[in-house]
């Protein structure tokens, strides 16, 4: 069953991920690089996460909104980098038809719940800008839940229809996908039957979902910046743009990453897979990578706290260090 079944009358069940083919041997050199991305991507997101949850002052909707967003990115590098390091330390990665699909699933909800996120802390600053006197009766425990739900729920049904459409190909061209994930158009690449529904159910939810997402956030962040500039205080002022321009440069990067390499996936058609694996890997890891430290750094509130953090640990580092030297003593005056 190595070449394309012509009866089509057999499906490959059982697939080989093959991340970078193009290196072959050479692709264990990519473990070092992308453990390390890992590794940071893992400690800052978990660092800011624990700072809003450690922290009774951040018990409020954006912060926890915020911590949110960054677990979303914990599990969308957790569900694509593991994999990607195992099929670069052996020949290739075993995956049944079934757990690709559930893969592809997880991975596209994750992204898509990421942008709708987003959208909710639009909604939450525009409340908290626009409506501040009723910002503590109307943002509550209960609505915040909700939305979440919601943007679950919307996730869910922008992904479903691409990933059942998948699930009724028939794949018998070849079972090698050269990808380090189970990207939907890498493995409609082995289909062998008629795939356009699949191919036009994809661009035009894609499609649809980016252009009424960033007219949504348009909107919004254009009435929040305008009622903004209209607050008489200058603190409350500079405080309010301070943090939709750290949302702002969330939101640039997660939706510049995706257009990017939608872009350069069917405008560069002749370049390599792994090219194109490196503009998939590229824009799945960077918000991930980003997203912490746009809001470590440029939130205040989370900065004071981390660096509280950073200044506990440095003393008892220190003293664990020398445990043998004595306490000072003040010199007699």
């Amino acid at each position: 069953m190595s070449g394309w079944d012509v009866t089509h009358n057999v499906s490959y069940t059982d697939f080989f991920l093959v991340g970078f083919p193009g290196l072959q041997e050479a692709r264990s050199l990519l473990i070092l690089p992308f453990s390390c991305i890992y590794l940071v991507i893992l400690s800052a997101n978990a660092l800011v996460i624990y700072t809003v949850v450690a922290q009774k002052s951040l018990h409020q909707p954006m912060y926890a909104l915020i911590a949110l967003l960054l677990t979303v990115n914990l599990c969308a590098a957790t569900a694509v980098v593991p994999a990607m390091l195992f099929s670069f330390s052996t020949r290739y990665y075993r995956i049944s038809l079934s757990c690709c699909l559930i893969q592809m699933f997880s991975i596209y909800f994750l992204i898509v719940f990421d942008c709708n996120i987003l959208l909710v802390m639009a909604l939450d600053r525009y409340i908290a800008i626009c409506y501040p006197l009723r910002y503590p009766e109307i943002v509550t425990g209960q609505m915040l839940t909700g939305l979440v739900g919601l943007a679950a729920t919307r996730s869910t049904c922008i992904v479903a229809p691409v990933v059942v459409l998948a699930s009724r190909v028939h794949f018998c061209r070849s079972n090698i996908i050269r990808h380090f994930t189970c990207e939907h158009m890498a493995l409609m690449k082995l289909s062998c039957g008629d795939i356009s529904l699949n191919k036009t159910v994809g661009l035009a939810v894609r499609v649809f979902n980016r252009i009424l997402d960033m007219l949504l956030l348009g909107t919004s962040y254009t009435r929040i910046i305008h009622a903004a500039f209209r607050i008489s205080s200058s603190g409350a002022r500079s405080k309010a743009l301070n943090t939709c321009g750290s949302h702002l440069l969330v939101i640039f990067t997660v939706y510049t990453s995706t257009l990017s390499s939608s872009i350069v996936y069917r405008v560069a058609r002749a370049s390599s897979q792994d090219v194109h694996n490196l503009l998939s890997a590229f824009y799945l890891l960077l918000p991930c990578l980003v997203n912490p430290v746009i809001y470590g750094a440029r939130t205040k509130e989370i900065r004071q706290h981390l660096v509280k953090i950073f200044q506990r640990a440095g003393p008892r580092a220190t003293s664990e260090k020398n445990p043998s030297l004595p306490p000072e003593r003040e010199l007699p005056s």
